[in-house]
């Protein structure tokens, strides 16, 4: 018999929904008045059947462009030539990691309002390791659920888009979908119900905040086994020519390095393609699941399940309004092991933007192309390899954590006396042992100047602002507001670095990242298709993420989330 999807179960993670709702004072930061914030914008059509937010995880705005040429007909395509789409679009905030960037998308909310300040953070008081969307409250169905394991939005401060809809209208669904955790949980928000790839067995589930009982169309999709249909099939470039020399004419991959570049990161799949999945020899195993995800089956699998989700959720055939978000991974795992200028990130756009077309075309059969809109946008951008970049003459380096923290606390020691004064990095910001401070009766302040001195001192650093800073009004000092707008009061750390263009932070020797308030990490696609919603056309005006909320509650035709910080865009095809 089927269980039907309990989204209107109340847990006691739920029930935190109705203060968010209220438009409350979150994250020490009031919600937003006048404006587009003050009422619902006369909708320019009836409300679609379905909106559908593509997240593809760590995708820069540059790797769109750059493969413009060789796209198809109708992927990234669609958006480009026959939606809605602008070229200028950023995150607004400094520290540009995915689960902060998730959190923002649907909910219009910057981490000084969502709390979402990093993927996971040490509590200001006790050091202990906070994860975003960890909860022990719950557990995954059927699955083990690690520590720090995300299992709900209960960190998540601010409501979502998905919430003000079905506080409005109860009937409608919100469904996310990812590989990760984050991915899936923060966009589809405290009354969504998340689905998420388990990495130990290469199925999907939920926790048992959303859910008692796993739906029966997920129960089919999971005994179906679709995971293992890639076992032992290779990656394989998808345009011919993939190991022509640089600068070829008329190879597509001309203008990317060669694979196996020394620092390229090899985690069990190679370094270069074709490319088969590692893990166990003879069949598939936890090792061979967790490591599907840093390759382009792991977008076909993800989309598989979400074409699973339509079907067996009925979504955008019920005569209301349903959202569904989908966040692909694999983007991003492929971006940090090779390098965003690599070819193997190149190919794997092109498979992606392979797949995206096939899911596109199952929604235009299954809805009908003129019952839907579609939005798609990025969590973050990517800096280039150091490497590559200091190949090219281009200023860059990798800033490592490991090393900075002993040398600040050397400083310290030096200077106070005192062992172990700084607890420890924390989602990008250094946080001091204040009880420790306390304990030996040193001035607090004095620490703190003096920890910032030091990490100044270390290379590719070029600022690091303090608690005070983020805290007061000045609007003049260059990244300053970025930051600002990715520092939580009660959950940040008191010093926040940032580093110099085409400088990451590190944790291994090779392999890129991303994190910074710079270009390369802010830059992102937002780009919109709904003929009857959206119309057509490149904006080159800049924009931000935070306005991707209200623009589509504009669509939908209910009130931004209360806490939002964006702006509705007036997408509105011209006539209307």
């Amino acid at each position: 018999m089927r269980t039907p999807p309990r989204q209107d179960l109340v847990t006691p993670g739920r029930r935190l929904l109705g203060s968010l709702l209220a438009g409350a004072v979150l994250g020490g930061c009031a919600a937003p008045t006048g404006g587009v914030f003050a009422g619902v914008p006369p909708a320019a059509a009836p409300a679609p059947g379905l909106v559908v937010l593509v997240a593809i995880d760590g995708l820069p705005m540059r790797q769109v462009l750059a493969a413009r040429e060789d796209l198809a007909r109708d992927g990234f395509a669609r958006f480009l030539q026959r939606g809605r789409w602008f070229a200028n679009a950023h995150y607004g905030h400094g520290y540009t990691v995915t689960a902060a960037g998730h959190a923002v998308m649907m909910s219009g909310a910057y981490p000084q309002r969502s709390g979402i300040v990093g993927n996971q953070w040490r509590d200001p008081a006790t050091g202990s390791v906070v994860y975003n969307t960890g909860d022990t409250a719950y557990r995954y169905l059927g699955h083990m659920t690690a520590a720090l394991a995300g299992t709900s939005p209960r960190n998540l401060l601010v409501p979502t888009l998905g919430d003000v809809l079905r506080e409005r209208t109860p009937q409608a669904k919100v469904i996310g979908i990812s590989a990760k955790d984050r991915g899936a949980i923060l966009p589809a928000g405290h009354r969504g119900t998340a689905y998420l790839y388990m990495s130990a067995s290469g199925e999907f589930s939920t926790s048992t905040y959303y859910l008692p009982a796993l739906p029966q169309w997920v129960q089919d999709f999971n005994a179906a086994r679709p995971a293992d249909a890639y076992f032992k099939r290779a990656w394989q470039p998808l345009r011919a020519g993939y190991d022509c020399p640089m600068g070829t004419p008329g190879c597509v991959y001309a203008a990317a390095p060669p694979d196996g570049q020394p620092w390229q990161v090899d985690s069990e799949n190679g370094r270069s393609l074709p490319m088969v999945v590692g893990g166990e020899p003879q069949a598939p195993g936890p090792r061979y699941y967790a490591n599907l995800i840093a390759s382009p089956f792991m977008d076909e699998l993800t989309l598989s399940f979400a074409r699973a989700a339509v079907r067996g959720e009925r979504l955008g055939q019920r005569g209301v309004t349903d959202v569904l978000t989908l966040s692909l991974s694999s983007h991003d795992y492929i971006n940090h092991l090779f390098g965003p200028e690599s070819r193997l990130a190149y190919d794997h756009l092109l498979h992606l933007d392979a797949h995206l077309q096939a899911f596109f075309a199952y929604l235009d059969r299954t809805l009908g192309a003129d019952r839907y809109v579609l939005a798609l946008t990025a969590d973050h951008g990517f800096t280039d390899t150091p490497e590559w970049s200091a190949s090219q003459g281009r200023p860059a380096g990798r800033f490592k954590q490991r090393e900075a923290l002993p040398a600040v606390n050397a400083a310290l020691a030096a200077r106070f006396g005192v062992d172990k004064l700084a607890r420890g990095f924390s989602a990008g910001g250094l946080l001091l042992d204040e009880a420790r401070i306390r304990a030996h009766g040193l001035d607090a302040a004095a620490v703190l100047q003096a920890a910032r001195a030091e990490l100044l001192q270390q290379p590719g650093v070029v600022e690091v602002f303090t608690r005070e800073q983020l805290l007061a009004g000045d609007a003049a000092t260059p990244l300053l507001q970025a930051m600002r707008k990715s520092f939580h009061p009660a959950r940040s750390a008191p010093l926040q670095p940032v580093l110099a263009p085409g400088w990451i932070a590190s944790y291994q020797d090779g392999g890129s990242s991303h994190g910074s308030p710079h270009e390369a990490d802010t830059h992102v696609p937002l780009l919109f298709w709904g003929p009857a919603w959206v119309g057509q056309g490149r904006e080159d005006a800049r924009v931000e993420i935070a306005d991707l909320a209200p623009t589509l509650a504009a669509i939908i035709g209910v009130a931004a989330p209360a806490s939002a910080q964006g702006r509705d865009l007036a997408l509105r095809p011209r006539g209307q």
